[in-house]
């Protein structure tokens, strides 16, 4: 199997870019599937990583500051939040793979858009967070080399199950950060900064 550079950096990324508070600590949910292919784990490590900040995060932003946006038109901190978890649903289902029940989301975007929509205190916002990662991690960790090595067609292109796995990686370092200005913005430094 070939693997570009350019997900390996982003795997080497996903597992260098955390503080080492929140590196060391143990995951939240189960760890990788240790039959999954050796790239698959080092993306759930990376992650895994992300989750715990996220998460963290999630829980120093008090609920007063939860509706809090930057601008009109943008993603308040409970929506951003939100936003991750539909989106931690949304990829391996749109891969092929079941959504929990209850959820209500499947391979078209819209159902994703429309759940991530409910109104939500901030606590079952990280809830949804902490739960979204748990199916996110649980289905990366199931699929194997012949999930990796498949065409997937989504959003007007096409790709391996490889590059489809990594862009959760990159999508939650995205909102991560977004997530990080929001704190700082609202005077809530983040956890692993104290």
């Amino acid at each position: 199997m070939r693997i570009s550079s350019q997900a390996l950096a982003l795997v080497a990324l996903g597992a260098l870019t955390f503080p080492a508070s929140l590196r060391a600590q143990q995951p939240t949910t189960a760890a990788p599937q240790s039959n999954a292919p050796a790239v698959t784990q080092a993306l759930l490590r990376g992650i895994g990583g992300v989750e715990r900040t996220l998460v963290a995060l999630g829980e120093a932003i008090p609920e007063d500051k939860a509706g809090w946006r930057p601008g009109e038109g943008v993603r308040s901190v409970r929506e951003g939040l939100m936003h991750v978890a539909a989106d931690n649903y949304f990829m391996p289902v749109a891969a092929g793979l079941t959504a929990p029940t209850g959820t209500g989301i499947t391979a078209d975007y819209a159902t994703a858009a429309a759940w991530e929509k409910q109104a939500v205190t901030k606590a079952q916002a990280v809830q949804h967070v902490r739960d979204s990662f748990a199916y996110l991690r649980t289905s990366m960790g199931g699929t194997d080399q012949a999930f990796l090595d498949k065409t997937i067609s989504a959003f007007g292109g096409r790709g391996n199950g490889l590059s489809w796995w990594v862009m959760p990686a990159t999508h939650l370092h995205e909102h991560l950060g977004q997530l990080i200005a929001y704190a700082r913005s609202n005077n809530v430094v983040p956890p692993w900064s104290r």
